[in-house]
């Protein structure tokens, strides 16, 4: 018989963001885009910053930003550690639009102190809430 849901913990340092029973989720691992649903292979892979797409066993969905972490399969349980978690409706677009201007400026500068690796980083979080932001309004 086939498994049609699997237990999924989606916890940040600062709460539980999600726990329950799911069809399947979307995420963006170290090696590119995942789909998990149930019976998948165990897995535990870094996550790259960007969106968790949960859909639930009533077949709602709900997105989630994760600006990277740890994802952990095993057979009857999916388990995200992620370093930040918010839900796409408490992401702020401005504030993520602005966050993109100033990683891409400082990028951008033609002073010897530019920390390519940080303003990299600053940008891909940014342009992730952006995506998660994007999607979320497309559901709505």
């Amino acid at each position: 018989m086939a498994l049609l849901t699997v237990n999924l913990s989606v916890v940040s340092a600062e709460e539980s963001l999600f726990s329950g029973s799911i069809k399947s989720l979307q995420i963006t691992g170290s090696e590119g885009e995942l789909g998990i649903m149930p019976g998948h292979a165990p897995l535990l892979t870094s996550l790259k910053p960007g969106m968790a797409l949960i859909t639930k066993k009533d077949d709602s969905e709900e997105v989630i930003y994760l600006s990277g972490g740890m994802l952990e399969v095993q057979p009857n349980s999916i388990i995200v550690l992620a370093d930040v978690a918010t839900r796409a409706d408490d992401l702020d677009e401005q504030a993520a639009q602005e966050a993109k201007k100033r990683a891409e400026e400082h990028m951008n500068a033609n002073g010897g102190d530019v920390d390519f690796a940080k303003a990299a980083a600053d940008l891909a979080r940014a342009v992730a809430q952006l995506r998660v932001i994007q999607a979320s309004s497309k559901k709505s």
